[in-house]
Order: structure tokens, then sequence, then C-alpha cells
């Protein structure tokens, strides 16, 4: 296999989607981390629980630094990463699948609801007919 094609493609990739399929693409990697560390928790396996969950904080943390105060919903979104942040912390220091449980719904809704926001700007882009 040829490696560094692999990474110029990826690269590629990348550099070629807009800004809401890159949101999308962090917001999927976060609910898949959350699941991966769902499991671990499940299956004792702490390391790769706690690799998960920093994992999370940390695609939480990019998405807080990267948003725009110019916007009002900033603001909100700001709130609600710093919420984000501090239980994710409190389900890796206690190791507590309910907290997780509570709050996986919670980050998978904000990951549907900004799909169906870029799907809407998609549409709008190309004339509201659906067709792309």
């Amino acid at each position: 296999m040829n490696v560094r094609g692999f990474q110029q493609y990826k690269e590629q990739t990348l550099n070629t989607m807009t800004q809401g399929e890159l949101l999308l693409l962090l917001l999927d990697e976060l609910v898949k981390r959350l699941l991966r560390g769902d499991l671990a928790l499940e299956q004792g396996d702490i390391p790769l629980f706690e690799a998960s969950l920093e994992r999370c904080i940390d695609i939480v943390r990019y998405l807080d630094d990267t948003l725009d105060n110019r916007y009002p919903v900033s603001m909100q979104l700001h709130r609600l990463y710093d919420f984000f942040c501090y239980d994710l912390n409190r389900v890796k220091i206690g190791r507590n699948k309910e907290e997780m449980d509570r709050l996986r719904p919670m980050i998978t809704d904000l990951r549907d609801t900004f799909r169906e926001a870029d799907r809407k700007a998609a549409e709008e882009r190309h004339g509201g007919s659906g067709d792309f």
C-alpha cells in the first residue's frame, strides 16, 4: 500500500470540504469516540476509555476555540461546549456510565442539528431544488 499516496488523498479530501462538512466530520468523530469510550468502559479497558474521553474533550475544546464571536449564537455554543467539557471530564474522572448515557444524546442531537442546518444551507446555495 502506498502510504504517501493515501496521505495525499486524505489531505486533498479535507482541503476540498466545506466548513459545514468539516464541522460534521468533527462531530461524527466526537460521537464515535463517545461510543468507543462507552464500550471500553463496559469491557473494563480503562486506558482506551480515558483516551477516548480525552479525545472527546480535545474535539469540544477545538470547536469552542474556532467559534466566530461575531455571531450571537456563538455565545450560546460557547456555554454548551463548556458544559460538555465539564461533563466529559466528570465522566472520565468518575468512570460514570450513567453520566455518559445522559450526555451522549445531547451531543448526538447537536450533531444532527448541524447536519440539518448544513443540508438546508446546501439547498439554498443550489437554488432550493434539493439536487446538487
